[in-house]
Parts: C-alpha cells; structure tokens; sequence
C-alpha cells in the first residue's frame, strides 16, 4: 500500500474535510479525492461518507485510522529528527486556554528548555476547548490542555489537575453587601450587582450559581472581556464580582486586592486534560513534556 495514500488518508480523516486536509497537504483538493479514491478501490471499501459540510469516516476508515496513524507520526518523527544525535531540539507545539496555559503550563515547560542538547523549543497557540481539540486532531498541534475530555479513539487524554473557582470582588463591594446577607440571602443577596467575565453567557459565574445556589444569575455581565487575568484586573478594580481559578487569583486575594465573598463547603471545580493524538506519545519530544506536565501538576495547588 502507497505510503502518499496513507498519508492524504490519515490528514483526511483528523481534518474531516477534504478541504481541509488538501491545505494542509499542500496539494489540491481534486488530488485529495482523487487518492482517497484510489485507496478506497483497493481495499474495496469506502473509507468516508461525504456529507455537506465534509466527512465522516466509516467503521472501516475509523480503524485503518487508529491503526496507521501512530506509525506514520513516527515516520514524520524519524524523518525530522535523522539518526544524528547532534540534531538541533525538537519543536514541541503547545495549544490550551491562554490563562492556564500561560500561568501554569508553560513556565514548567520551560524548564525542558535547556542548552543540554535535548531540550525542546516550545510554539504556544490559545483557543478554546473545541478549537484546541480540532487543531489537535488535524495535526496542527503536539499536546493541548482542554476543559473538555475529548471523545473517540483518535486522541489520548489523561486527567491534568482540578482549579477551584472562588467568588471575588474588591473590598469595597464585600462591604457594601456584607457577609450576614449572603449568608442569610443567599444568591438573591448579590442581584443586580455588577458582573465582570469572559463571555456574554457568562460561563463562569453561570456555573458557579448553579455548583453553589442551584440557581441562575440573575445579573448580566458589565464588563465582558475574554481573559482572566483582565477579570481580574477589572475585578480588583472594583467593576463588579467575578469566578476565577484560585490560582490565578491567590496572590490578589493575598494582597488584598479582592476578597472572596463566599466559602461554599464543596467549592465548584474545573478539570483540565492533557491531550495527545493516539500513538504520538511514541515520540520522545512529545512524550518528555507530557510526563513532565503530569508531574508539575502534583505540585499545582
């Protein structure tokens, strides 16, 4: 069987889209077609079935998928590495949510990042979890850490560590609604106040009722800006309450900066997943950094 073929095919089936796939490839999309094409005739089955918006791979292409797939990542790997042990380090690409990828990821990656001969030369790219898996699956990127365990057999993921979400505003709010009240009123204690977050649909704050009060928010958001470490910022600065990671928000909370407003019994958290293609963790580079996130987490607190 044609290597090339293989190759379109595998590109193909992480792409969904013969589209897609021919961008990454390089190559036209009639040259797409017309290999998945002559792969399909000679193993006498059909590998996808078109749809409008592209492909969805049969039962037969799932698995030549999951069977070829590994050892063709390590043929990339042979032939971008060589056999010389002086070869420069390898690139790891990095994709995840910008705050936690940025707070936590990165500065433990950076320690596999030495002149030693073996260390990695690290490309980070954000997005949200839907995004990062995507680009995962087309090969865009070697690891990503999502929100959101991915499904199927063509990626790997492994649970990374849990963050704690705390309710937060600057002192001058938690004065002004005072701890009896929440604790007597509950959520109804803290309707109309102002609401800093990430989105309009307020993802954290929406979450954190329903965790804690078993209700909606009633509130909508004053101030949407799409990072956490800008809620923060606005936050401390007294625009509104806000849910953030305790991690990213501990020295603020240290400080002073803000408080927290509530301390539920069992706070609401978030898992995060270190997410692999399936067979890539054969390639040294990719799984250096994989075990060494693993262990960094041990230690996150």
């Amino acid at each position: 069987m044609d290597l090339a073929l293989l190759r379109t095919f595998v590109t193909v089936h992480r792409a969904g889209s013969f589209t897609r796939a021919a961008a990454l490839l390089g190559l036209s999309q009639p040259a797409v077609t017309s290999q998945i094409r002559t792969l399909e005739r000679q193993l006498g089955r059909p590998l996808f079935l078109r749809q409008a918006r592209g492909v969805t791979p049969t039962t037969i292409g799932d698995e030549l998928a999951h069977k070829a797939a590994p050892h063709l990542d390590a043929l990339v790997e042979i032939t971008a590495t060589g056999l010389d042990e002086d070869a420069p380090a390898r690139t790891l690409h990095l994709a995840g949510p910008p705050e936690f990828t940025a707070e936590r990821a990165l500065p433990a990656l950076t320690e596999l990042t030495g002149d030693d001969g073996q260390g990695l030369a690290l490309r980070a790219s954000f997005g949200n979890a839907e995004e990062t898996l995507e680009g995962l699956a087309a090969g865009h990127h070697d690891l990503a850490i999502t929100t959101a365990r991915p499904r199927g057999a063509l990626l790997t993921s492994a649970a990374l560590c849990d963050e704690e979400h705390v309710l937060v505003a600057a002192p001058s709010w938690a004065a002004r609604i005072g701890a009896g009240e929440l604790r007597c009123k509950g959520s109804h204690a803290l309707e109309g106040l102002p609401v800093v977050e990430v989105h309009e649909s307020l993802p954290l704050v929406s979450r954190y009722w329903a965790s804690v009060f078993d209700s909606r928010p009633a509130a909508s958001g004053t101030v949407i800006v799409p990072d956490l470490r800008a809620v923060l910022a606005c936050a401390a600065a007294g625009a509104g309450l806000a849910v953030l990671p305790r991690y990213l928000c501990s020295h603020a909370l240290d400080a002073g900066d803000v408080v927290p407003l509530h301390d539920p019994a069992v706070p609401p958290l978030r898992t995060y997943f270190l997410v692999v293609r399936t067979g890539t963790l054969a390639m040294p580079h990719i799984a250096r950094a994989y075990e060494w996130l693993l262990r960094a987490a041990g230690e996150w607190s």
